[in-house]
């Protein structure tokens, strides 16, 4: 009888140990997680702020290196086929839009201003995951201020550019490599202050 009841006394005390151990690890973790997203949060902005970037426009991989291989064909007429070969020696802007990007149309005047004011500068519009119909229309209504107008129907050329979303624009050198990268639409501060220091 007395060992029973020690031993009923000693398995209550350790229940109620590991209860109340248990009960204290889930507070810490209640405790703990929310500071753990903060600092998460707080590192992740400090990379940007100690890189000077906005968190609107995330880095690319492919900054510093060569522009990667693609072939595309034109949209007013698909025979013609222009690849990263032809792109040699020339300054290039290539610019990621379509019909139902409401921001594009924002920037999408700008493309005339860069066109007349930097003559020299080869401008190249990837139409992404568009319609043909709603591409023509788009660039019939708006302009088309582009050197030629590739197609990435299948989104497959926008992957390969490592493209977060539209618009989205690319600056090539002359020795085939992207120095430049933008996020969102393009503005006249933008070109002005980031675009153009680099077109020399």
């Amino acid at each position: 009888m007395v060992r029973c009841f020690y031993n009923d006394y000693f398995w209550n005390s350790w229940c109620n140990k590991k209860m109340k151990k248990t009960n204290l690890f889930k507070l810490q973790i209640i405790f703990l997680l929310p500071i753990t997203v903060l600092i998460i949060i707080c590192i992740f902005f400090s990379i940007y702020i100690l890189q000077k970037r906005s968190p609107n426009e995330p880095p690319s991989a492919l900054l510093g290196k060569d522009i990667p291989f693609f072939e595309t064909k034109n949209l007013f007429n698909e025979s013609i086929i222009l690849n990263n070969k032809n792109l040699k020696n020339k300054y290039v802007l290539i610019n990621f839009f379509a019909s139902w990007c409401a921001p594009c149309k924002v920037e999408h005047p700008l493309f005339f201003e860069i066109k007349k004011d930097y003559p020299n500068l080869y401008l190249l519009g990837i139409n992404h995951k568009d319609k043909l119909k709603n591409a023509f229309t788009y660039l019939d209504e708006e302009g088309d201020p582009y050197n030629f107008v590739g197609l990435d129907s299948d989104g497959l050329l926008a992957i390969e550019f490592g493209v977060f979303g539209l618009p989205e624009t690319f600056l090539i050198n002359p020795n085939g490599k992207i120095i430049y990268k933008h996020l969102g639409p393009l503005t006249k501060k933008i070109i002005k202050n980031e675009i153009k220091p680099l077109l020399h």
